[in-house]
């Protein structure tokens, strides 16, 4: 049976898939970057959602997929992206490195090196049953096909899949412009910690400028001729 989806909702599934990966990427390579190319037309034709740039200078790319349902067990690789087009779908033509498949409502995220993925699916194609899925946009309405793949065939056939729990994500910004960079994300190292707690950063006076004057009491002299007279200390 065919499922339908709103653009709004499918959108909304992606930033929050595109989140939890971002995350994680950063979490697992300390120091490294990720750069968000979705909108970029020198990556949308390579089916490249991020760019993991590593601390060894390494640049990998990274599809990310955001699943809603509550009870699948299976991967919907996606290989007509507009039937109506007849446009490819992203898991055929993809030149990233790591496929990042998201289930949000079981919390957990998968993560397939996407060329050993490929290899293994398409020997076996014809074993894995075809679904459609309908996407609404203003008037225009187009049909995705993928095939519905077990994620126990696919952990078993092919080497270094990874599954790992959600953590709680953190809000999106409320407009992309006012984001922080990605590398001003990540927390501060000690050092930056002490500079940003420095005297001179927040104005306060030095420990030996705020101790009291004492001031000192004249002191009595005699004068000549048994007068007393006073003489201001310094």
């Amino acid at each position: 049976m065919a499922r339908s989806f709103s653009m709004k909702g499918v959108q909304g599934a992606a930033d929050r898939a595109v989140q939890h990966a971002r995350a994680w990427l950063l979490e697992t390579e300390p120091g490294s970057r990720v750069h968000d190319v979705q909108s970029d037309p020198r990556f949308q034709h390579r089916g490249v959602d991020l760019l993991w740039e590593l601390p060894s200078g390494e640049v990998r790319g990274i599809e990310v997929k955001g699943d809603r349902n509550a009870t699948r067990r299976r991967y919907f690789f996606e290989l007509v992206s507009n039937l109506e087009k007849d446009t490819p779908g992203c898991f055929l033509y993809s030149g990233a490195d790591l496929l990042v498949y998201v289930f949000l409502s079981q919390g957990e995220m998968h993560v397939l090196p996407l060329k050993a993925a490929r290899d293994w699916f398409l020997p076996r194609a014809r074993s894995y049953p075809l679904k459609h899925a309908f996407t609404q946009t203003g008037a225009i309405r187009y049909t995705t096909v993928g095939a519905v793949v077990s994620t126990r065939d696919v952990s078993e056939g092919v080497p270094n899949v990874l599954k790992i729990p959600l953590k709680r994500a953190t809000p999106l910004p409320a407009k992309e412009e006012e984001a922080p960079p990605v590398e001003s994300r990540e927390p501060p190292s000690p050092e930056e910690n002490v500079a940003t707690a420095a005297p001179a950063e927040t104005g306060a006076p030095e420990a030996s400028d705020t101790k009291p004057v004492r001031k000192r009491k004249p002191r009595r002299t005699q004068a000549k001729g048994g007068a007393e007279g006073t003489s201001t200390a310094e």
